[in-house]
């Protein structure tokens, strides 16, 4: 056991570190190629005035939003670095804190790569491209979704037919069986989990929220003797906590579409991984919320002729609409994630 929990710290450490002092030159690269976007958010956003009173444009447009970067290639590192130690290396010391391996994180690792790069690509338009695109209109947010939907699918077809994934965990109430249906349930629960990306709208915010989230799936992995998926999920961690040091208020630069598309996809797939599947809506509480006041925001537009449920949607923004100084709401979030996070990771073992 103390073996383990070395593999699991040290990759987690290691994580942190490199991700700590790349960052500096990252971020010097970040500003001398101005890779801020071009268009306020002020332009998308119905209720402007509201908006506006709450929202620093010119720091919105003077801040870089590839801050994602650094996650990936922090995690991408230490990976390849632990990799390159047992095979250069071999004993039973070095294979042991060896954490990547076919059954457990190859996938999750080429998902974050495959859907950090999609996300890399689409900060790129936001912040180079013209037109619709470069404003992230609505069209351009449903081939976003289109994109998530088509990485899911192929993740769901490796589940199916390599892991030969056939059923999902009830907390309390054993297994039930979905046979191919895997598939599509799990493209619904990526595109849900996609949605909650919506809460890195303040500065420190997605970061903190994130990191609490992925400590709790490296617990619940840990429990299951998911030994390797344990550091990967502490590695990704590391990572975060890394970037969290350059993001808390005022930050050096923004998670970006290159941070939340990989993320989230990787949560999801973490989820299944682990067969904790409908634990996640609790360990990831705070992606729900804020991805559900957005969804009853637009519902109430549509069914109550424009009236509002919250001031502002994300709901983070109507705490902030209310009078909350920004980082009262981020850190209120970070409370709650911790939280919900030790529940679902309580959840998870006492549901066995």
């Amino acid at each position: 056991m103390l073996l383990n929990l070395v593999k699991i710290f040290l990759p987690t450490v290691v994580a942190f570190l490199i991700g700590f002092f790349v960052t500096p030159f990252m971020t010097h690269f970040f500003y001398k190629y101005k890779m801020w976007k071009k268009y306020s958010r002020n332009e998308a956003v119905n209720n402007v005035l509201e908006f506006q009173k709450i929202h620093n444009q010119e720091e919105e447009l003077r801040t870089p939003r590839v801050g994602g970067v650094i996650i990936w290639v922090s995690i991408f590192l230490s990976t390849l670095i632990f990799y390159l130690i047992s095979v250069l290396f071999p004993s039973i010391i070095t294979e042991k804190i060896n954490f990547l391996s076919k059954n457990q994180t190859l996938i999750p690792l080429l998902v974050l790569l495959f859907g950090s790069f999609l996300g890399l690509w689409d900060d790129l338009i936001q912040i180079y491209g013209k037109g619709k695109i470069a404003h992230d209109d609505t069209s351009w947010r449903k081939w976003k979704a289109f994109l998530v939907v088509f990485i899911s699918f192929f993740i769901g077809l490796y589940f199916f037919y390599k892991l030969g994934m056939i059923s999902i965990h009830i907390p309390f109430g054993g297994d039930i069986y979905l046979g191919i249906l895997i598939i599509p349930f799990f493209i619904i629960v990526a595109l849900a989990t996609f949605s909650g990306g919506v809460i890195d709208g303040l500065d420190g915010l997605s970061g903190g929220v994130f990191a609490s989230i992925f400590a709790a799936y490296s617990v619940i992995a840990f429990t299951n003797n998911q030994i390797d998926i344990a550091t990967f999920s502490g590695v990704v961690t590391g990572a975060i906590l890394a970037f969290l040091w350059f993001n808390i208020p005022p930050a050096r630069f923004y998670m970006g579409e290159t941070g939340i598309i990989g993320l989230t996809i990787t949560l999801a797939t973490l989820a299944f991984l682990t067969d904790s599947v409908l634990i996640l809506p609790v360990v990831a509480m705070p992606l729900v919320i804020s991805s559900g006041s957005v969804i009853l925001q637009i519902i109430s537009k549509k069914l109550r002729g424009g009236k509002r449920i919250f001031r502002l949607a994300p709901i983070h923004h109507h705490f902030e609409a209310l009078g909350w100084p920004s980082y009262k709401v981020t850190m209120r979030f970070w409370i709650l994630s911790v939280a919900f996070s030790i529940i679902g990771i309580i959840l998870a073992v006492i549901s066995r």
